[in-house]
């Protein structure tokens, strides 16, 4: 097999060592082995990762719905996948994870390695649209005077709360009659397992219950540009996750200007505090997802001061524009002829 197969040369014609060509820096999200041979290839060239997840059995998203244990299988997996990781931490240089929660998952040993930076939101282009429409694919137009319940995920899955949202759904519409419920994201699955049959999430929980198609509307993927527009019309904005890595949906919602109903689940309170940029609630209860609309709806007032409160999280917490800074900074200090290191934060 050797013979036949020499990974190295290959790895190296990938990064394009030809000529004597050497990078001033290589910056990488090694989660799939991409980076793994980087060093191998570029000993002298510094290496920044980006450090996403690190993998437990226990305390984060495995196991942490009982409707979806983890089995024997899944456990050894995840000490298989993290074995790559480890590889990963102790070859680079430096790391940046985008939250402080998602840092500190990895080993407490590579914690000085790993700066908490955030891709960051372009608050200039994400931003409150006052006189926002929004038209439905059955040509109804929603406003702002409208009472607007959104969901976003990139596709309808358990790990983003979808079956919990969909229970909250029929006791959401019966409460509020005058209601539209706009659901955007695809049936492919990110994260977690399929379904048997390829049947999707979607499906399978409009199986376990009612509704109304003239006021819960599936919309599929959609460009950015009208999912903007969504969230610029959006009454109640509601993110669900198991501990896993945050959307940037969510932050992208709270820049928008959206009241954001969250999980109160780790990733999401690194960001939301209850009653001042948000509310939270119980992953597992449809019931509380139903009760915090109710609030919402209730109240347009009151929650004026928390929308505006969301927005400046982000803009001075998240902007895009920091983020740059911060990677700059980081680069600087690679690119330094002794690095000195870089400072965890």
């Amino acid at each position: 097999m050797a013979s036949r197969f020499n990974l190295q040369n290959i790895v190296a014609k990938f990064l394009f060592k030809t000529d004597g060509f050497v990078p001033d820096i290589i910056i990488a999200h090694p989660g799939w082995g991409e980076a793994l041979y980087v060093k191998d290839i570029y000993p002298d060239t510094p290496l920044l990762s980006h450090f996403e997840f690190y993998y437990h059995a226990e305390g984060a998203d495995a196991n942490f719905d009982p409707e979806y244990p983890l089995s024997l299988d899944g456990r050894t997996r995840i000490r298989t996948r993290n074995a790559l990781h480890l590889l990963n931490l102790e070859t680079c240089d430096a790391g940046v994870s985008p939250t402080q929660w998602q840092k500190q998952l990895h080993p407490q040993g590579y914690h000085h390695k790993i700066t908490r930076i955030h891709e960051g939101i372009d608050t200039s282009l994400v931003k409150p649209a006052p006189g926002q429409t929004f038209t439905l694919p059955n040509g109804k137009v929603l406003t702002q005077q409208d009472q607007v319940i959104t969901y976003v995920s990139r596709n309808l899955e358990p790990y983003r709360g979808f079956h919990q949202f969909m229970r909250a759904v029929p006791e959401i519409c019966r409460r509020h009659p005058n209601s539209q419920i706009v659901i955007v994201g695809g049936d492919e699955v990110s994260y977690g397992q399929k379904l048997p049959n390829n049947q999707t999430w979607r499906e399978k929980l409009l199986q376990e219950i009612s509704i109304d198609p003239h006021r819960v509307h599936f919309l599929g993927k959609i460009p950015y540009a009208h999912y903007l527009a969504l969230l610029q019309v959006s009454t109640a904005h509601i993110y669900l996750t198991v501990p896993f890595v945050l959307s940037w949906s969510m932050l992208e919602a709270m820049a928008a200007g959206c009241l954001v109903i969250g999980s109160d689940t780790a990733p999401v309170r690194e960001v939301l505090q209850h009653g001042k940029n948000g509310l939270l609630v119980d992953f597992f209860s449809p019931q509380q997802i139903a009760d915090a609309v109710d609030e919402v709806l209730g109240h347009p007032d009151r929650m004026h001061s928390i929308r505006q409160a969301a927005r400046q999280t982000i803009v001075e917490q998240y902007e895009v524009q920091q983020s740059l800074r911060q990677y700059q900074a980081v680069i600087s200090c690679l690119l330094r002829p002794v690095v000195q290191g870089v400072n965890s934060r």
